[in-house]
């Protein structure tokens, strides 16, 4: 007799092929979700007490399990480090550079890239921002925790440069503006709303953030 379609298609354990691929596809699933929200409580931890802070054993103890379960998601102390500031990338872009693509380009999106910005910056006073605690912590400890976090912030600088040299292009800024010039300097408004509102608790730092920023586009002529 021949043997069936059915039967030729049993694993040795008594599965079917479309049976064990459905079982294994729900352990991968189930270990995703287990590493997000792994990476989820070291982000958390990560704002409270910085990036050297984080550990194995720590977030073991926050998630409620075992060392070695941790371990086997990342690997080391350093890949949970790294894991960290690309979640926290993503999240920034989430908040900060996707929603101001919808802005015309221009004058308008660099307006939109700011605002997102400063209202990301206002809700991490409590919490810190991890390219500023992360630059502190790592600024002259090279490696790849080092290099992971400078290009996330490179990259993010490098959108706000682009937003600059649009709005030069389409002649929302004077034609002789220097955009490294004045993306640095919307840059330097962001650390100095860090300092003042996080360390020195200025009520008026926002305030003032704001209308740097306006000084900045006057001066580069912005019309």
């Amino acid at each position: 007799m021949a043997t069936s379609s059915v039967s030729r298609h049993i694993s040795p354990v008594g599965l079917t092929d479309a049976a064990v691929g459905s079982r294994e596809g729900r352990a991968m699933l189930k270990g995703q979700q287990t590493k997000a929200a792994i990476v989820d409580a070291a982000l958390g931890l990560a704002t409270q007490i910085g990036m050297e802070g984080l550990s194995i054993g720590a977030i073991a103890e926050v998630m409620r399990m075992s060392k070695s379960g941790v371990f086997a998601h990342f690997g080391s102390r350093e890949e949970l480090q790294i894991s960290v500031i690309r979640e926290y990338h993503q999240r920034f872009e989430d908040e900060v550079f996707f929603p101001a693509m919808n802005a015309p380009r221009g004058l308008p999106r660099l307006r939109a890239l700011f605002g997102n910005w400063m209202s990301r910056t206002s809700a991490e006073i409590d919490s810190g921002c991890l390219y500023v605690s992360g630059a502190a912590e790592f600024d002259d400890r090279p490696g790849p925790v080092r290099d992971a976090l400078a290009h996330s912030v490179n990259t993010w600088l490098a959108a706000l440069h682009r937003a600059v040299v649009q709005a030069c292009e389409g002649g929302h800024l004077a034609p002789q503006t220097d955009a490294q010039q004045m993306a640095f300097e919307i840059h330097g408004l962001i650390l100095a709303l860090h300092y003042e509102a996080r360390f020195l608790k200025s009520p008026h730092a926002l305030a003032r953030t704001q209308q740097g920023f306006e000084n900045i586009l006057q001066r580069y002529g912005a019309r």
